[in-house]
């Protein structure tokens, strides 16, 4: 019995054995992979599952930007929220409705005043947050002062500045305008399921090499210029193509040209593809709540920042004329937003995917923020129904 004891122990432990290695193999050989086809690890990949997506700076590389030498606090007089909003067909709690959308921070500017600030927790007034596709709309900003220098053109074309991306036949003939509006015609989709990381949208958020995936993605679905499909592409082409003009990175750029001027009161930063590497310019800006804020006021005032123009005149027009249909019901222009019911509140919005929101509203003179963890483009006209709620009710 001993013996046959003895012999049983090995027979045993073989299972575990036998799946350990097992296990050993399939991780040994996701490394493999994912370094052969120059993407992010798995334990990055499980770590970015269960991340909440206004906390994905943690997982990235970054280049910071400097708060402002001379930070502007925005002026306060704070008061209750509107005690009900219009929400789906009913009217709610406006509390209630933060809370369904998992809002972290929301913060109502009237007439460049704060007047409501709400944080689903004390430490979101000054946490970072992810802005998604906000990021686009900054970026719309600062290709708008380069054109207004005359370092850039509409007509500019992709090739001409980053002549290492020519490809030859139509997609040579992409503007700076293409880019801007959604009509590259570059064949790379927005699919945000987590069922595909490495293709489309999903690939460029965790490639470790940014510029040699959008090199390998230079097939087009349509001519560009002929229609508008919505692409995060287009505008990290744009983020590249502003970096290459300045000489400097995408961040510096940022610091330089908006975030000292502004007056922002925090650092912030950008995620990048690997350490020391180029910024994913189609999102990946980390803020906080206040500083995402000054964004929308500078908007909200014409581009300018007291008597200092950063935008000029004519790209706050450029911004503020819908062109493109780049989601069904939804316009475009310049990387800003315009939500269905535009041609009769003349409001406007930087969206990022998961519910962040940089929303102006000119003729109610209101700015709202809205930063979350919410559904991917879930109740975003719902939403813009709200802001405007809100801003009606600005003096």
């Amino acid at each position: 019995m001993g013996i046959s004891t003895a012999a049983s122990r090995p027979r045993g432990r073989k299972p575990g054995l036998v799946a350990a290695v097992a296990v050993l193999i399939v991780i040994a050989g996701g490394f493999a992979f994912t370094a052969a086809i120059e993407m992010k690890n798995p334990v990055f990949l499980v770590r970015f599952l269960f991340t909440p997506r206004s906390e994905v700076e943690a997982l990235y590389d970054t280049r910071m930007i400097a708060a402002s030498p001379q930070p502007q606090p925005i002026p306060e007089q704070l008061r209750p929220l509107a005690a009900t909003v219009p929400w789906k067909g009913n009217n709610a709690d406006i509390l209630s409705v933060l809370r369904e959308t998992r809002t972290n921070a929301f913060l109502v500017m009237c007439r460049g005043t704060l007047v409501n600030e709400w944080y689903s927790e004390p430490g979101k007034k000054t946490a970072r947050e992810s802005s998604w596709s906000i990021a686009k709309s900054v970026v719309g900003l600062l290709v708008g002062q380069l054109i207004a220098e005359g370092k850039l053109s509409e007509d500019t074309k992709l090739a001409a500045v980053l002549p290492e991306f020519a490809a030859g036949g139509r997609f040579d003939d992409i503007t700076v305008r293409d880019l801007l509006d959604m009509k590259s015609g570059i064949d790379v989709s927005e699919d945000y399921s987590e069922l595909k990381p490495f293709t489309g949208v999903g690939g460029m958020q965790i490639t470790t090499e940014l510029r040699s995936y959008v090199m390998k993605n230079r097939t087009l679905a349509f001519p560009p210029g002929t229609r508008s499909e919505y692409r995060s592409i287009d505008a990290q082409y744009l983020s590249m193509i502003v970096a290459r003009v300045e000489g400097e990175p995408l961040a510096k750029v940022l610091e330089r040209r908006l975030w000292g001027p502004l007056g922002a009161q925090d650092d912030a930063s950008w995620n990048l593809d690997h350490a020391g590497g180029i910024e994913r310019g189609f999102g990946n800006l980390n803020a906080t709540p206040r500083d995402f804020a000054k964004l929308g006021l500078l908007a909200l005032a014409g581009g300018k920042v007291g008597n200092r123009t950063l935008i000029s005149p004519a790209w706050m027009a450029r911004i503020t004329t819908p062109v493109a249909e780049a989601e069904p019901g939804w316009m475009y222009a310049a990387l800003w937003w315009h939500p269905p019911g535009h041609e009769k509140h003349g409001d406007y919005s930087a969206i990022g995917v998961y519910s962040q929101f940089v929303y102006v509203n000119p003729r109610h003179h209101t700015v709202v923020v809205k930063l979350s963890d919410y559904g991917s483009q879930q109740d975003e006209a719902e939403l813009i129904d709200v802001f405007r709620a809100v801003a009606e009710g600005c003096p």
